[in-house]
């Protein structure tokens, strides 16, 4: 690393640390909220500004990047230019949340994590998070995809946001009737933690970090015998719930600074778990309720939570779920499909799916997620109307 990429390195660590240390004080919480990701469906997002639809241009670089945009806008068809105008409003919305030093980029770009375009949320032209829509394949779970947008707010977003945005963003969560998919929860010590790296590894052989009398897989990361930019996980991405313990310190400043900030950072994602928008709002409390130890070192920072764990939800057999679903299909084919024709001749198609929108699933369902449903739920149809159990070629034309 060369002299004066150290010092940049150097002069972004301090305004880090200066920002995370403002934000604990003004929220009294010792828990920050570093990464947010979630996913809305598209008829969910918020509806298109006029502005987007209809830009004016205020310099030559405006316009150079408008008429870029607009070739890719035109090369979608009609319902694809719906959902790249609602990304955009929903990634406006982000940035509202963020605060004024964030904004959209204007120019679309290529999609990431299987999304073929992406709005990209910017901080001084710096990337810093994204919006994804449409699908980039043609499987049928990318094609489950195009009929969502995600966003992904990055960390350095969540650093350098005004405070309050998890509480803003929760309520856009909740407002989109979005589902989030990963937040991360970060408890800094800035003067080092008692014991150090050494204790964390101590803990852990302790069984301090178990949960329910299992221990989590664990993994060491870095120069340990060298005491030289060391991480300690626990825990598993797969199952939802790891945790990073790591030098913060020499990751920012570098190992040579001697600097003996520790962070304790904990990811949740919903694999295995539903993370309710609540979890951005009261944080510590979420952090707490991880384990023992992690109520633990978060009273030795002097924080307070009521700890509320984010329960793995027991997945049922997949034979279970397609044999519900298939019940499910033959009780409409054999007993609602006429009525659902009536409606269909008499009210119209609008009026039909305006009484379905937001209807819940049906009771010996509802213990299964909506994406549990949505897997087998075509299949089925499709089986059921072959097989001649529900009605032969059965559909709501014929009847009609």
């Amino acid at each position: 690393m060369t002299r004066a990429k150290l010092s940049d390195l150097v002069l972004d660590g301090n305004e880090v640390a200066v920002r995370l240390k403002a934000e604990r004080r003004r929220t009294a919480s010792v828990v920050h909220v570093d990464w947010v990701r979630f996913t809305a469906k598209v008829k969910r997002a918020p509806a298109p500004a006029i502005d987007d639809l209809f830009p004016l241009p205020q310099s030559y670089a405006d316009r150079l990047r408008l008429d870029r945009m607009s070739e890719l806008l035109r090369a979608l068809p009609d319902a694809d230019f719906t959902v790249s105008t609602q990304a955009k409003a929903l990634a406006d919305q982000v940035c509202e949340a963020l605060g004024p030093d964030f904004s959209v980029c204007p120019e679309v770009r290529k999609g990431h994590d299987f999304y073929r375009f992406r709005w990209s949320i910017v901080r001084n032209d710096v990337e810093c998070g994204w919006v994804g829509y449409l699908a980039s394949g043609d499987s049928p779970r990318q094609q489950a995809q195009a009929s969502t947008l995600h966003a992904n707010v990055y960390g350095t977003a969540c650093t350098f946001a005004r405070p309050g945005f998890n509480h803003r963003l929760a309520d856009l969560v909740r407002k989109t009737e979005a589902t989030i998919t990963r937040v991360d929860l970060a408890l800094d010590f800035f003067d080092g933690f008692a014991g150090g790296m050494d204790r964390v590894v101590s803990d852990y052989m302790a069984g301090l970090m178990d949960v329910y009398g299992k221990r989590p897989v664990c993994n060491q990361v870095g120069r340990w015998p060298l005491n030289r930019e060391r991480s300690f996980y626990f825990g598993s991405r797969e199952a939802g719930k790891q945790t990073n313990v790591y030098e913060k310190g020499h990751q920012l400043f570098g190992w040579e600074s001697g600097n003996p900030w520790v962070r304790v950072e904990l990811r949740y994602g919903n694999k295995l778990r539903v993370l309710d928008a609540d979890v951005l709002n009261r944080p510590a409390d979420y952090f707490a309720g991880a384990s023992e130890w992690h109520a633990q070192v978060l009273r030795e920072a002097e924080g307070q939570a009521v700890p509320e764990p984010i329960k793995v939800q027991q997945r049922l057999p997949v034979e279970t779920i397609k044999a519900e679903v298939t019940r499910n299909v033959r009780w409409f084919s054999q007993t609602a499909l006429a009525t659902a024709a009536l409606v269909f001749r008499h009210v119209g198609a609008d009026a039909l799916v305006d009484m379905l929108e937001g209807a819940k699933l049906p009771g010996r369902l509802a213990k299964f997620k909506p994406t549990e449903v949505r897997a087998f739920y075509e299949q089925c149809f499709k089986d059921v109307s072959r097989s001649g159990t529900g009605r032969p070629g059965f559909s709501v034309y014929q009847a009609a």
